[in-house]
C-alpha cells in the first residue's frame, strides 16, 4: 500500500468524535495519517499551522474555516478536501479549484435521512395523523370502527419540487407505495424524468394536481420564495406542503396566511428565519407541524458521513476516482 498522506481534521471539535466514532476513525486511519486530538477550527493556530504545512488531505465538516488564499498558502501540499457533511459552498472559495485541489462531499449520504424523514411525513400526512392526534387529545374520544373519509395513501398524489440528491432518493423510496409521484425541475428533461420513473410537470401544474407537495430544490438567488402567495393559491384545499430544503424557498408570510385560513397544512423542518422567533405564529397554528432541522443526519446517522469520507480516502490513496467529487461548475445550482 502506498505511504499514507498527512491529513488534518478541520471542523467543530465536539462534532468530530460523533462523525468519526472509533470504528470509523480506525477505517480512516488505514488510509491517512491523522491526529484525532488535533481538530482545526482556526487555521491560524500555531499548532495547526505546523501540521497544515505538511497536510495533503483536509478532512472537513460542520464548522470548517473558510479556505481562502491565505489559508491555502499555509497548506502548500494540500491536494484534497474530503467533506464529512453536505454543502461545501460555505467554506470553499474559487481559489480551491484554481489550485487544482479536488473536493469531495458526503452530501449523498446526508440525503438519505432527509429522504427517509420526508417519506415518513408524506405517509403520516396522508393519514392526517397530526390533525387526528390533536382531535383525540382534545375530545378524548373517536368514532372507532367508522371509515374516515378524505384520508389514506392509496393513490395519493405527491409532487416533488427538485430532482436533487434528496428528491431522487425520495423517488426511490416512494416506489413500493401506492402513491402517484410527479416531478417539477427546470433542469430535468422528459427523458431523464422517464428514467426516474415519474411524470415531469411544470411547477404550476404540479402544485395544482398534488395532494402533498414536498420541496427539495437548492437555495439560490432564483429559488428564493419559489413558493409564494401565487403558488400557494394553486394548491388544492386540504393539501399539505412539506419543506426539508431551505426555509427561504417559501414565503412564510404567505404560508401563514394560508394556514390561518385553514386551507392548507404544512410540515416544516426548515424555516426562515432559523430558528423561528419565539412569537412566530407557526408554533401555535394547529395545521403547522414544525421540527428543529432534524431531517438531516443526526445522532448515529452522522457516522455514515464519516464512513463516506473514509471510503473516499481509500479511493484517493489507491489513485482511484473519487465517487463524490464536487463539480465547481454545478455549485451555483446545488444545495
Amino acid at each position: 500500500m502506498p505511504e499514507r498522506p498527512q491529513a488534518l481534521f478541520a471542523m467543530t471539535a465536539q462534532n468530530m468524535p460523533h462523525v468519526f466514532p472509533p470504528d470509523v476513525l480506525a477505517e480512516l486511519r488505514e488510509y491517512v495519517e491523522i491526529d484525532p486530538t488535533l481538530v482545526a477550527h482556526d487555521l491560524a493556530d500555531p499548532r495547526v499551522r505546523e501540521t497544515l504545512a505538511r497536510t495533503e488531505v483536509l478532512v472537513t465538516g460542520w464548522g470548517c474555516p473558510r479556505l481562502d488564499a491565505a489559508a491555502l498558502d499555509a497548506a502548500p501540499k494540500l491536494r484534497a478536501v474530503l467533506h464529512a457533511a453536505g454543502s461545501v459552498k460555505g467554506f470553499t472559495t474559487p481559489e480551491v479549484w484554481r489550485r487544482g485541489i479536488v473536493v469531495s462531499s458526503a452530501a449523498a449520504a446526508n440525503a438519505l435521512p432527509v429522504a427517509e424523514y420526508t417519506l415518513a411525513m408524506i405517509l403520516l400526512a396522508g393519514k392526517d395523523v397530526f390533525g387526528f392526534r390533536d382531535q383525540l387529545r382534545t375530545r378524548r374520544t373517536f368514532p372507532y370502527g367508522d371509515i374516515v373519509p378524505g384520508v389514506g395513501n392509496y393513490g395519493r398524489r405527491v409532487g416533488i419540487v427538485g430532482a436533487s440528491r434528496i428528491g431522487r432518493r425520495l423517488i426511490e423510496l416512494l416506489r413500493p407505495h401506492d402513491l402517484r409521484p410527479s416531478l417539477a425541475d427546470p433542469y430535468v428533461d422528459a427523458a431523464e424524468a422517464a428514467r426516474l420513473g415519474v411524470p415531469l410537470l411544470g411547477l404550476d401544474e404540479l402544485l395544482r394536481t398534488s395532494d402533498i407537495v414536498t420541496v427539495h430544490a437548492p437555495q439560490t438567488a432564483e429559488t428564493r420564495h419559489l413558493i409564494g402567495a401565487r403558488e400557494l393559491a394553486l394548491m388544492p384545499t386540504g393539501s399539505v406542503l412539506v419543506n426539508t430544503a431551505r426555509g427561504a424557498l417559501l414565503d412564510h408570510d404567505a404560508l401563514v396566511a394560508e394556514l390561518r385560513a385553514g386551507r392548507l397544512s404544512a410540515v416544516l423542518d426548515v424555516t426562515d428565519p432559523e430558528p423561528l422567533p419565539v412569537d412566530s405564529p407557526l408554533f401555535d397554528l394547529p395545521n403547522a407541524f414544525i421540527t428543529p432541522h432534524l431531517a438531516g443526519s443526526q445522532g448515529n446517522e452522522v457516522a455514515r458521513l464519516g464512513r463516506t469520507v473514509a471510503e473516499e480516502a481509500g479511493r484517493l490513496l489507491s489513485g482511484g476516482e473519487l465517487r463524490y467529487a464536487v463539480d465547481e461548475a454545478a455549485l451555483d445550482r446545488a444545495a
